[in-house]
């Protein structure tokens, strides 16, 4: 039973590593279309998620930026050494953001940013060869920060908020390679936690040293989500005392980690402008998962992440008066290491491609698009730190290619 509950809580912590490890920014289409540059970009609402001290140098007293994309993503695995393969079959994902801006004077402003930069759906084949380790996740992460931004200086203003975020997992997995029911069912387990609330916090600058300079830092608190009393729901138990699996409920602590992120942009004359930033997320935090079962079972999940990079360019061109174009590109870097690459997380190196525009259908609306298509480096890799219902070690590996593909569309408003 104690080694069953173990599996159990690498199943949970293979499930919040996706939900970081995995993650796809889409927090702007304008910044998205740019390569996902933000940071020192001033054209939007959208500045309450990259960089709120940027807030107070939007020139209409009320700002709003909303939107949502569909990401759409295939994962496909193949044995190396038989030829197996298996694919996953997702549902398109649909993250969101709003974000609000609402200057009170020259030198203050407040806002609003609701955005979802963790929830999706990996759905593997039934019966695939890593099913003991995963059959499907659903993850859901919802973030809301007020803000204030406040100029300090004619060239140096600041911001920043709380963040609240409430969060819920669904995680379901065979509880080994053999075991089933008598009339052949697979043996399974379904971990579920929900309403997990917690807080945080995000500061950043921005500096103005020329019209035509914009340097910009954000720094976004780590955040621990605290599950408590979350569900595990065995299925398709033979009866057997040599299988004595029964509902139970557990108590976890979920790292969320920490990101700074520096960059700038540079307007070339008054159509074009470019921008650059370079984000760290502190994923050394994310060492080991500690889960806590109601019989007294404590099991400690190694993960050996390592901080994390991310390089982001992007360009904007002003067609027209009505008319705004934009392109950009991305390399992202995988925090996860030899030997700790798990079918929950099909996450390696990724290159994104961007693109996207702005449309003015008014003086105050404007209707702006975006589409990234991320390619993941294929890999040849492996977890191994898999321990059968004997206690033995099972590495489980293979050939992973991943491939996404996000069509988003929002609105600007202005008054």
């Amino acid at each position: 039973m104690r080694k069953i509950f173990i599996l159990m809580a690498f199943a949970l912590a293979s499930a919040v590593t996706y939900a970081g490890g995995y993650r796809v920014g889409v927090q702007g289409q304008r910044a998205l279309a740019m390569g996902h540059t933000g940071v020192a970009v001033v054209n939007s609402a959208e500045l309450g998620f990259f960089n709120p001290a940027g807030l107070v140098h939007l020139e209409n007293q009320l700002t709003i930026s909303a939107g949502v994309s569909a990401v759409f993503s295939e994962v496909a695995w193949q044995n190396s050494v038989t030829g197996e393969t298996a694919r996953t079959d997702n549902p398109a994902g649909t993250p969101f953001y709003f974000n609000a801006s609402y200057k009170l004077n020259d030198n203050l402003a407040v806002g609003l940013s609701v955005y979802t930069p963790y929830g999706s759906t990996v759905k593997w084949e039934d019966d695939w060869a890593g099913s003991h380790l995963v059959n499907n996740i659903e993850l859901q992460a919802i973030y809301i920060q007020p803000l204030v931004s406040y100029q300090i200086a004619d060239f140096v203003s600041i911001g920043g908020g709380p963040i609240f975020v409430t969060g819920s997992v669904n995680f379901n997995r065979n509880l080994t390679r053999t075991l089933s029911d008598i009339e052949g069912n697979r043996s399974n387990v379904t971990i579920d936690a929900s309403g997990v609330n917690e807080f945080g916090w995000s500061a950043g600058a921005l500096f103005t040293p020329t019209e035509a300079l914009k340097v910009g830092v954000n720094y976004r608190s780590e955040i621990i989500m605290n599950a408590e009393g979350g569900e595990a729901d065995f299925e398709n138990i033979p009866n057997t005392p040599l299988a004595p699996f029964q509902d139970t409920t557990f108590d976890a602590e979920l790292p969320l980690p920490a990101e700074l992120t520096v960059g700038l942009s540079y307007e070339l004359n008054e159509k074009w402008l470019l921008a650059f930033d370079l984000n760290r997320t502190f994923w050394g935090v994310y060492e080991s998962l500690d889960i806590t079962f109601a019989n007294g079972t404590v099991s400690s999940n190694p993960r050996a992440y390592e901080d994390s990079n991310t390089w982001r360019f992007g360009a904007q061109y002003a067609a027209t008066e009505k008319l705004t174009l934009r392109a950009g590109y991305y390399l992202d870097e995988s925090p996860v290491q030899p030997g700790y690459f798990a079918p929950e997380t099909p996450r390696n190196d990724s290159m994104g491609f961007t693109g996207g525009l702005s449309l003015d259908v008014t003086s105050r609306l404007a209707i702006d698009a975006s589409f990234a298509y991320i390619r993941f480096d294929e890999v040849d890799a492996s977890y191994n730190h898999y321990f059968d219902e004997n206690g033995q070690n099972i590495p489980f590996g293979g050939t992973y290619k991943s491939v996404a593909f996000i069509p988003g569309l929002g609105v600007t408003y202005k008054m």
